[in-house]
């Protein structure tokens, strides 16, 4: 469904992603982990036509998308989580949720979505006039799990889920991307630093080292490769 193929990006003359190769089928979890500065961030705003590749190219559902503009990319199927959630802390609940249904003029069909990120997160319909502001941590990452949602998006980027996150919380977002996965026939890419949880929720995965792919595998595979024990599940 979408594939990075040998993409290649600069900021300048400086190097960040060398000959990246990923893919995500539909339906499918995928983690990327790798440390700050290893170019995940970077990769996502390849995808989403942000940065644009000097080399390789970025493929969705067979199309071409790397010179699309980023806008073209969203509306085709591809919805983002951002790290830091990008809501509007002064609207409320249901303005920043309906803002993920921007593409969609059908009223119905938006009504239809709102009802169903209700069933996964049934607070946000008791507080939906409530200023996006006042919400914890923990609230605002759900929201923009719901916003995303409300795109009715095939593949939805994850950035960073548990950044920030008190553990109680780290456990609640990620039982909410357990239920999303059983709910949704969404595709989910997971960039994220805890492996621990990222492992724990997805098929397979990958370690992105210095802006290149240095370890792949199934969820399995990456518990038990000594480099991802040793870097990322503090196993000796």
């Amino acid at each position: 469904m979408l594939e990075l193929k040998n993409v290649s990006t600069q900021y300048g003359q400086i190097p960040i992603l060398m000959n990246v190769s990923i893919n995500l089928e539909a339906g499918e979890a995928v983690c990327l982990l790798g440390a700050n500065g290893a170019g995940k961030t970077t990769l996502l705003k390849t995808i989403l036509g942000m940065v644009k590749p000097v080399s390789g190219e970025v493929v969705f559902n067979g199309q071409v998308i790397s010179k699309l503009p980023p806008h073209q990319i969203i509306k085709s199927g591809i919805a983002i989580v951002p790290e830091r959630e990008g809501l509007f802390p002064k609207l409320s609940l249901e303005n920043n949720l309906l803002m993920g249904a921007y593409y969609e003029e059908d009223k119905a069909k938006i009504q239809e979505r709102v009802k169903e990120v209700f069933k996964i997160f049934p607070w946000i319909e008791k507080r939906i006039h409530q200023k996006a502001g006042t919400l914890s941590g923990g609230e605002r990452k759900m929201l923009g799990v719901a916003r995303a949602l409300l795109a009715n998006p095939q593949v939805m980027l994850m950035d960073e889920p548990s950044l920030g996150l008190a553990p109680a919380t780290v456990n609640e977002v990620f039982t909410v991307i357990q239920n999303i996965k059983k709910e949704k026939n969404i595709a989910l890419l997971i960039i994220e630093q805890n492996a621990q949880k990222a492992l724990s929720v997805v098929e397979r995965g990958y370690v992105l080292q210095k802006g290149s792919i240095i370890v792949q595998g199934t969820s399995e595979e990456l518990y038990n490769d000594d480099f991802v024990q040793k870097s990322y599940l503090c196993v000796d």
